[in-house]
């Protein structure tokens, strides 16, 4: 009778061990290698970013957003780490210089082909049992925003052209087209 195989569990020391230039995530002790985004995905990336810190900025508010390669540790435990394409935070004492410690308050995953599993299951269920209060996945290729408001417990899907409502500021909203 063959032994089971032990699975290897990684720590966020392999994570900063990797090569420079080497991205990846690690969820629950597994890693997950990340290939560099596109045109396309990067685009989405800014033109969301510009958005939310000129919102924050003309309303004095005092949440920071930050765009990838950003870190962002969900748990207190060494075996997960995150790099959101696009994070909010509004409680700045969760932040250092190595990343953000616990859940943002808005988080944005823009999928690619190799990451849609990941953006869709894994990570859904990652940030809602964190606490992260809203979670957007954006879908280039079906030019769709899912919106999942964890607070309310409501998910709704919106196309690239209409203005997608922002959770945590009521007066707020996007259109990603």
């Amino acid at each position: 009778m063959d032994a089971l195989r032990k699975e290897e569990i990684y720590t966020i020391d392999d994570i900063y061990a990797l090569p420079d230039g080497e991205r990846a995530e690690l969820i629950d002790g597994k890693i997950y290698y990340m290939a560099p985004p596109g045109w396309k995905h990067q685009r989405i990336s800014s033109y969301l970013h510009n958005q939310i810190y000129n919102y924050i900025n003309s309303n004095n508010g005092k949440c920071e957003v930050l765009a990838a390669p950003f870190a962002v540790f969900l748990s207190e435990d060494d075996i997960n780490y995150l790099e959101p394409d696009i994070s909010v935070i509004c409680d700045i004492s969760k932040l250092d210089e190595k990343g953000c410690h616990g859940a943002p308050d808005w988080v944005i995953e823009i999928v690619s082909p190799s990451s849609r599993p990941m953006d869709y299951y894994k990570k859904l269920f990652k940030y809602r049992t964190a606490k992260v209060r809203e979670y957007w996945v954006v879908d280039p290729d079906r030019k769709i925003v899912t919106v999942y408001n964890f607070e309310k417990d409501i998910m709704e899907e919106y196309s690239f052209t209409e203005e997608v409502p922002v959770g945590i500021y009521e007066e707020f909203t996007i259109r990603i087209e």
